[in-house]
């Protein structure tokens, strides 16, 4: 009766700890999930820094283009001065394009990221839920042997034996 008692309290002390361990490995994969989302955010922060700080960029050399053009007497309006500012702001929409292409595709990195994670820790608890059951499995196998039951026999028939 000892054995069945101490089998039963190991059993269950295993069965909770490897619950416990399951728990703990969904929440480490969950904080790093929420930590990929947090990136994901701030890449969307630094691209609307970096966009601004482009377009002022962008805004200065536009602006000394302006005066070199003006210096040189040649027209704004019209001609080789129309085309050069035309230029200059078509190429900074392609380059401002690309910033943020490149921002969206690091974003889309970290929220997979994240979902990953989840996943991670989704697997990690079914892997404890697993565990767990054949803990049950393997305890309620030792107490049907030391009550004296052996599956190999026919009917259902329970073998005795000495202690």
């Amino acid at each position: 009766m000892v054995a069945q008692v101490a089998t039963v309290t190991l059993g269950y002390m295993q069965y909770k700890q490897q619950g416990a361990a399951g728990k703990y490995n969904q929440s480490i994969q969950e904080r790093n999930a929420k930590i990929a989302e947090q990136e994901a955010a701030q890449i969307d922060k630094q691209l609307e820094f970096d966009i601004a700080r482009f377009d002022q960029k962008v805004d200065q050399l536009q602006g000394q283009t302006t005066v070199r053009i003006a210096k040189t007497g040649a027209a704004l309006d019209e001609g080789t001065g129309l085309r050069i500012l035309r230029a200059n702001a078509e190429e900074a929409e392609k380059e401002k394009n690309i910033i943020e292409y490149n921002a969206k595709i690091g974003q889309a990195r970290k929220f997979e990221e994240a979902n990953f994670s989840r996943i991670q820790g989704q697997v990690a608890r079914n892997a404890a839920r697993s565990a767990q059951i054949g803990t049950i499995v393997q305890t309620g196998t030792s107490l049907l042997k030391m009550g004296g039951y052996s599956p190999g026999k026919t009917g259902g028939e329970r073998q005795y034996t000495d202690y």
